[in-house]
């Protein structure tokens, strides 16, 4: 190994590191008010697009010493995280898969984001945009190269929330920040599954390396089957699969940058990166992978037939996108990984061509959208269905979003109304807070308003106690609670002033000497 190849790989952490360090860059640029006005985004501009040239730039150079000497497999750097018996290494993996994908990652961020200086040239939100679309190559970065699974998950997050942050970049309209909840959430699904399988990892192998999870005769087909399943349902999730389809058309609220390179090219086909470096042990779990050939089928045909129906050019190449994915799952699951990896490459590539050219569709093309095929008009039930994205949006906002919303709600009221009584908050202030609920005035008696069992409970209770205390006891004079109270007390009080009296006294004492004789 020459001397540049060994610098090379000592300095492999840096691909992702750059973006990242792009990212947090700009934000601190932002915090310091040093992002108003058009002279403050070229810096900007300069900051993310070379940090992202420099990775692009040390991945071609691995690529080349991977051709002449090999690909160089497993690099650790050291203990990243350590408690018990749970180690995690801060390693990185280059290998066949890791290495080509991990570069086409970065061509496609570099063109994406040339192409957003341009078109996002006087927004208010240009320099939180490339902050997102930074965090996103760094995250995008480290996914494909992790060493671990543990590693990915951070990646896997970074990109996350990324996503999220883009989706709602127009935060001032309801329709921008209701979709990002959407895929805040629907994504929360997979994570939960990929935290689950790092968990059994460290359980029953003792180790979230690759080189130990995919180590062949360490776990049973069971075993390997519930292990791979956690992965299996991150990766649907991330990749639009079948029954979490819905999130990644709503998803398309963003910039036409952050379309591109989120949906088109890069975050959709993360997914499919996860299930083909886990290929060793799908292999071991036939029955899972059935499955994943079947939900990938079934996406292919909901991407098709509900992109007959769409009448503009990023939503069509979105339905597009959603069935060449799930053709590459039902690739997968059919046992070819071959195929699905340059099926990845190629529509990657060509996708994130599409999208950044979508703008200048609606310019050149002047006729009206062409409408959905005689045969599926001809058929009302499937058109019908095609139209409607068969019905999953509204089953997925009744199952995920609209819980997710009024458990908020709930915790609102319930800070509002019952913690900020007990921490002792001004009175009006309490006042104020309750006379509005979801933009709706109340009636006086009313303190909140809840959803779900939970909700109607604690709403309930609020209004009774509310009521308890306006009416009985804080009503002045007039309070009937209030007024009996100080009846009582009225006669305590003289009962009190006559046992002070000397005769009533000796006259108390006698009458108790009675009693215990």
């Amino acid at each position: 190994m020459n001397p540049i190849t060994g610098l090379l790989l000592q300095g492999v952490w840096l691909i992702p590191a750059l973006p990242l360090l792009a990212a947090l860059l700009v934000a601190m640029r932002m915090l310091r008010g040093k992002d108003q006005g058009d002279e403050a985004e070229p810096a900007t501009a300069r900051l993310v697009l070379g940090a992202t040239a420099l990775s692009l730039l040390l991945l071609l150079g691995l690529d080349a010493a991977a051709l002449a000497h090999g690909t160089p497999g497993t690099l650790s750097f050291g203990t990243w995280l350590s408690s018990g018996k749970i180690d995690v290494q801060f390693s990185f993996l280059l290998d066949g898969l890791s290495m080509p994908l991990s570069t086409l990652v970065a061509f496609v961020a570099l063109l994406t984001q040339r192409f957003a200086v341009n078109y996002l040239h006087r927004e208010a939100g240009f320099h939180r945009f490339f902050f997102g679309l930074s965090l996103f190559t760094a995250g995008m970065l480290l996914i494909m190269l992790a060493g671990n699974a543990v590693l990915l998950f951070a990646g896997w997050e970074m990109a996350g929330i990324s996503s999220w942050l883009l989706i709602g970049y127009a935060y001032e309209r309801p329709t921008a920040t209701g979709n990002a909840l959407r895929a805040f959430v629907t994504n929360r699904i997979g994570d939960t599954g990929l935290v689950l399988a790092i968990a059994l990892a460290f359980l029953w192998i003792g180790s979230a390396e690759w080189s130990a999870i995919l180590a062949k005769g360490r776990l049973g087909t069971l075993s390997a089957g519930l292990l791979a399943m956690g992965f299996v349902a991150a990766a649907l999730v991330k990749s639009a699969q079948v029954p979490f389809s819905p999130w990644i058309a709503r998803a398309l609220e963003g910039p036409t940058p952050s379309s591109a390179i989120f949906y088109g090219a890069l975050m959709v086909h993360a997914g499919v990166y996860l299930l083909l470096r886990l290929e060793p042990l799908l292999l071991q779990a036939p029955a899972l992978m059935s499955l994943i050939a079947v939900l990938g089928l079934l996406t292919a045909l909901y991407g098709y037939f509900s992109g007959l129906t769409q009448a503009d050019v990023k939503s069509t190449l979105m339905f597009a996108t959603t069935t060449q994915v799930g053709l590459m799952f039902l690739a997968c699951g059919l046992g070819w990984f071959t195929l699905a990896a340059w099926h990845l490459g190629l529509h990657a590539m060509w996708r994130a061509y599409q999208f950044l050219a979508s703008p200048s569709y609606m310019h050149q093309v002047s006729a009206p959208a062409r409408p959905a095929p005689a045969w599926l008009r001809n058929r009302q039930g499937l058109y019908t269905a095609a139209l409607q994205r068969f019905w999953l949006e509204a089953l997925g906002d009744w199952l995920l979003q609209r819980p997710t919303q009024a458990m908020a709600r709930d915790v609102r009221n319930l800070d509002d109304h019952v913690v900020s009584r007990m921490v002792g908050l001004p009175e009006q202030a309490r006042v104020n807070a309750f006379l509005l609920v979801s933009g709706e005035e109340m009636s006086k008696d009313k303190v909140m308003s809840g959803s779900g069992l939970a909700g109607a409970l604690l709403e309930w209770l609020a209004n009774h106690l509310q009521r308890f205390e306006s009416r009985l006891l804080f009503q002045g004079r007039e309070g009937r609670l209030r007024n009996t109270l100080g009846r009582i007390g009225s006669l305590l009080l003289a009962a009190e002033i006559l046992l002070g009296r000397p005769r009533y006294l000796l006259l108390l004492i006698m009458a108790t000497l009675v009693v215990v004789l």
